[in-house]
């Protein structure tokens, strides 16, 4: 390894990037509010609401590939020239000028203004992201990088799961859950001014963090090749992405689309009781139109997933054999690091988000919506949970010491998580057994000492075994699996991250920047898996996190083979 091995760690730096990383989940929760106000405020149709998910999501992607771009084009690392301290602080002005650009949207009543400034607030988080990760893996020890991004991350689940808590007193003067009827009934100025409030913050932020004296500036001045081949292949995958994504949108502005919501109107309308033949009339007719329609939707999004894969892999084999005009993407770990972060976002928020129709079948619970909310939250929670185990070792104490809180940490974790839930109104009771997960975590913990390879490859195992019992099962055994895979998913961003960036040297941020392209995962996975799951059922389609974890998995095992070949070692 290299003389940054014997780095000490920069507390007061730490301190204050973990207290930004708060703040951005916190802000996270203003979404939970903001983006339902605006499927019912601006009345907004099935292809509208898919609009905002790619807003935001599409956002990732096309910032760090604009980071690329115009850095290809100086031969300079923009980040490394600017800095990562002043790269964060310019990625939160710029997502305050979107906070502002949805204020104006929502005032004005414009659907296409707070879609644009949605994507701004993203751009703006495509900047810190690239930058912060990085930013924390340098503020110490390279080997032990992924403990600090997991105490941000860790911080950053505290902001996200105590945020909802204090916008609902804040706007509804109560804490419990956030239902539809209660957005619905929110009036415009107290969104105007939460988003003012999050503009604030954004601002608050970006002056705490510039003006610390105790943030490093981190400049990388050092001048990188051109990578001509790497910039081509991702315009060329972003080309296709585009000629993929289109017909899916396009779909639901069809005729055959118009008509479902027709017919759905109509059933609505109708007495259940006295007139179930016209309704399951009705609902055949749905059906009849909608099979070939989703159909279409799936062979789309299968057509962008295999444009990512492609792509992915014509740069892994070409990069590492032709070095020249590649940039970052020589390195091998990076390039199967971009896959392994694509299917961590992507299975992360895949169960997340299918969870809720899981618990809603009959041999699941067959749960009503009010019922199922503190099951997700729960799912998230575990995210947390992960995180504050994962991030011990990112403080130097005696081995002792760490021992004892590598136990007893998860456990706290898991109480303020059901505490929460608890306020939140919601009956926890059923929850409890799942301490036995936690517990199945807490061994892991201790098998994997913070080793990211072992991590990873230990936790992605774990993720398959988690995905294949729920399959094989049902009733809270497979409830209590499918929640897991938070707890196994918790620690996965960090040790990608730092085994990603291993070696890279100048070409770190830029590395960063084909990292947090990924997040698109979230934009595709989760809607493949849905589309599968209206052909072969909710249960049989959480296969794809299955599949999501083996090359996780995968992954760890073999980029460990890589960096050993490259004289770096992460044992």
């Amino acid at each position: 390894m290299s003389d940054d091995t014997l780095k000490k760690t920069n507390y007061g730096a730490l301190i204050t990037l973990t207290t930004v990383f708060f703040f951005w989940g916190f802000i996270a929760a203003g979404n939970s509010v903001f983006i339902p106000f605006c499927k019912s405020y601006f009345d907004l149709d099935q292809y509208q609401s898919q609009l905002i998910d790619f807003a935001f999501y599409g956002a990732y992607y096309l910032g760090a590939l604009a980071l690329f771009f115009f850095s290809s084009l100086k031969g300079r690392d923009i980040i490394g020239s600017w800095g990562y301290k002043k790269s964060i602080v310019y990625g939160l002005l710029f997502s305050a000028l979107g906070a502002a650009a949805m204020i104006v949207s929502v005032y004005m009543n414009v659907f296409a203004g707070m879609l644009l400034g949605l994507f701004i607030v993203a751009l703006g988080f495509s900047v810190q992201q690239t930058s912060a990760n990085p930013f924390m893996i340098s503020l110490g020890d390279e080997a032990t990088g992924s403990s600090r991004i997991n105490l941000g991350g860790g911080v950053n689940s505290l902001g996200t799961t105590v945020g909802p808590l204090i916008v609902a007193l804040a706007l509804f003067g109560s804490a419990s859950a956030i239902s539809d009827e209660m957005i619905e009934s929110l009036s415009l100025s107290k969104v105007i001014l939460l988003y003012a409030c999050v503009g604030g913050l954004f601002l608050g932020i970006a002056m705490l963090f510039g003006f610390s004296k105790s943030v490093p500036e981190a400049k990388n001045e050092e001048k990188t090749e051109k990578a001509r081949k790497a910039l081509a292949s991702l315009i060329i995958m972003t080309g296709l992405l585009f000629a993929c994504f289109a017909p899916v949108f396009n779909s639901y502005r069809s005729a055959d689309a118009k008509q479902i919501v027709q017919y759905e109107e109509e059933i609505s309308k109708l007495d259940k009781v006295q007139n179930a033949e016209q309704i399951a009339s009705l609902n055949a007719d749905i059906e009849v139109i909608k099979t070939p329609l989703e159909q279409k939707r799936m062979f789309w999004l299968g057509g962008g997933l295999l444009v990512i894969l492609g792509g992915m892999l014509f740069a892994h084999f070409k990069g590492a054999k032709q070095k020249e005009g590649w940039g970052a993407m020589q390195y091998p770990q990076l390039t199967l690091g971009m896959l392994a972060i694509f299917v961590y976002v992507g299975v992360e928020v895949a169960v997340g988000s299918n969870l809720g129709e899981l618990l809603k079948q009959k041999e699941f619970g067959g749960y009503s919506a009010s019922e199922i909310a503190p099951y997700v939250a729960m799912f998230w929670g575990s995210l947390m949970i992960g995180r504050w185990a994962g991030a011990i070792n990112a403080f130097e104490m005696k081995t002792s010491t760490k021992l004892v809180l590598r136990f007893f940490v998860p456990l706290i974790a898991f109480s303020v998580v059901l505490l929460l839930t608890r306020l939140s109104g919601y009956d926890v009771s059923p929850l409890y057994w799942y301490v036995l997960c936690v517990g199945v975590q807490i061994i892991a913990f201790y098998i994997t000492n913070d080793k990211p390879a072992l991590t990873l490859g230990v936790f992605g195992a774990l993720g398959i075994t988690a995905m294949v019992v729920g399959l094989l099962s049902t009733g809270m055994i497979a409830v209590y699996a499918f929640l897991s895979a938070g707890l196994f998913c918790s620690i996965m961003w960090p040790c990608v991250f730092s085994l990603s960036l291993a070696g890279l040297g100048k070409y770190q941020s830029q590395g960063s920047a084909f990292l947090v392209m990924m997040i698109l995962g979230g934009a595709i996975i989760p809607p493949i898996q849905g589309k599968l799951a209206d052909v072969i059922g909710i249960q049989p389609s959480f296969i794809v996190g299955a599949i999501c974890f083996f090359y996780l998995t995968f992954f760890a095992l073999y980029v460990r083979r890589i960096l050993r070949k490259q004289g770096l070692n992460f044992d």
